[in-house]
């Protein structure tokens, strides 16, 4: 009977046996297993059937005159000794070169100057870069021409030159 009435009253969970030890009141602790959160969902590559978007700036006319500018100058910078040799040549009385003939020439000295430097200086990129170096003393030289002398004018009269006005 007694078992009767202990199963009629409700129990709290503590035992009268148990109440002199102390680790046996706590109660076991739970563990949990921590579960991460969930990755935000990732939107998945386009297929071929989607369509796809690509926004491009439009350019206007000042792009491509600046474009090619850029284009003549690198043209004129890399033909700069042949150009140098073709106007010396050109100062020489008696002698006219077209424009046509200005730029043959300036073309074909320019090569050759760049072919000694390509046999005399193993490696193409080394002797590109003394090939441009000597572009560089050679503008240099150009500039120094037409600040010591007022009166030449040398650019203009190898812009001239080039354009077949002289």
């Amino acid at each position: 009977m007694s078992e009767e009435l202990n199963q009629n009253e409700p129990t709290t969970g503590i035992n009268p046996a148990d109440e002199t030890t102390p680790a046996a009141n706590a109660a076991p602790e739970i563990e949990t297993p921590v579960e991460p959160d969930p990755e935000p969902a990732v939107e998945p590559a386009p297929t071929p059937t989607q369509p796809q978007i690509i926004v491009q700036r439009e350019r206007g006319f000042a792009h491509y005159v600046g474009f090619a500018l850029l284009c003549v100058l690198c043209i004129a910078f890399y033909f700069m000794p042949g150009i140098a040799l073709t106007f010396a040549i050109s100062l020489i009385p008696g002698i006219s070169l077209g424009a046509v003939a200005a730029w043959t020439f300036s073309a074909i000295f320019s090569v050759i100057a760049w072919a000694i430097f390509k046999l005399k200086i193993k490696g193409i990129k080394k002797s590109f870069y003394f090939y441009i170096g000597l572009c560089v003393l050679v503008f240099i030289l150009l500039t120094v021409i037409e600040i010591l002398t007022e009166e030449t004018n040398v650019f203009s009269k190898i812009f001239a030159l080039l354009c077949g006005a002289a």
